[in-house]
């Protein structure tokens, strides 16, 4: 697998960046027959089959952001056109009290229109964003983590993960200074201490650290490098200088799988893995990216009778939900991050 080239070189099992992203679409397929009109969340990883959910919860947009990417791919009019009925699909994820609907928003219905295979206006993402831009609390200074999963809607939560896919959203959408003083309060109020906090509560004028999720989460890490280095695309490319000083003392080895939460190392977590590794192609340290790559496709994604699976991801340690299984956007992130390893999308499209 080389960086940047399609076809060239090899992972320890001999396949290219190319190559392995078609073994994932095999996996597509056979997931798109399995699930019908219900969206995949996590499969087990004895039998591969899918738990599923009716409206998506905050990883409906990545299943349909992966059959943007088939589409992309395989340029077949038939699989755009599943892509297109599943992202009219996204209305009620898109309308969920909770900022992650900016993950929904531009890995789901943004993405035909950055990958450029759809004809049509991206309306649900357009009128989606200016629905979460409205959220803002000033006072606070963030977008709100929202009530969609059972939160309170006071005090104000701020957490990691409503970082990743709302910055570049919003800055696509035209409201920038939302996504900049979203991006800004959270880098002041998450750092600067020992270590980087995942989240916070806001009340009465003043943040406290949250107990969930736990500090040395990795998927929050990884939440945080791919924010900045989309802020670095969209909003000033001091984002992506400050994100590239990050990981001069980043907690893991960037180019290896780490541990679900730091101090368990008995539980890893690919899929925090596979968002580093889009991270890394867009902060263009595509050596490092691919070297990441060759270790998830080489050491964790499937192969025989039922190949394409990227096995090996923790949705919630804590909880005990799902701590070594195929994640719905383990899968995508990985598969973004091929594609861009092979050349087939640039890493500031999506």
């Amino acid at each position: 697998m080389s960086a940047k080239s399609a076809g060239s070189g090899g992972t320890p099992e001999g396949l290219s960046a190319a190559a392995a992203l078609e073994l994932m679409l095999e996996r597509v397929a056979v997931t798109e027959a399995a699930v019908r009109d219900r969206f995949p969340l996590y499969a087990a990883p004895e039998t591969g089959e899918w738990t599923t959910t009716v409206r998506g919860s905050w990883v409906a947009g990545f299943w349909v952001g992966t059959l943007w990417l088939r589409a992309r791919w395989t340029r077949d009019a038939r699989h755009r056109a599943v892509a297109e009925d599943w992202t009219r699909r996204l209305a009620a994820a898109a309308a969920a009290d909770t900022v992650t609907r900016g993950l929904t928003l531009w890995y789901g219905a943004a993405a035909g229109h950055r990958l450029g295979v759809s004809d049509s206006a991206p309306q649900l993402a357009l009128e989606g964003a200016e629905q979460l831009a409205a959220t803002f609390d000033p006072q606070a200074g963030i977008l709100p983590w929202g009530t969609a999963f059972g939160a309170p809607a006071a005090p104000v939560i701020a957490r990691v993960d409503g970082l990743a896919g709302t910055i570049p959203l919003l800055a696509w959408t035209g409201t920038r200074a939302v996504a900049e003083r979203h991006l800004a309060t959270h880098l002041r109020v998450c750092s600067g201490r020992a270590e980087w906090i995942p989240a916070l509560s806001f009340a009465h004028g003043r943040w406290e650290p949250c107990t969930e999720p736990a500090i040395g989460w990795s998927r929050g890490d990884a939440w945080r490098l791919l924010a900045l280095a989309d802020a670095g695309l969209w909003l000033d490319t001091e984002y992506s200088r400050r994100a590239v000083e990050s990981m001069t003392e980043w907690p893991w080895p960037p180019t290896a799988v780490p541990a679900a939460v730091r101090g368990e190392s008995w539980v890893i977590d690919t899929s925090a893995a596979s968002i580093m590794a889009v991270a890394l192609c867009k902060l263009g340290r595509f050596d490092q990216a691919c070297e990441l790559a060759e270790v998830l496709v080489g050491e964790h994604l499937s192969a025989g009778s039922a190949p394409g699976r990227l096995l090996n991801g923790c949705y919630d340690l804590s909880r005990g939900v799902a701590t070594g299984h195929e994640l719905i956007w383990g899968d995508f992130f990985l598969m973004l991050a091929l594609a861009m390893l092979s050349g087939e999308v640039d890493p500031a499209e999506l």
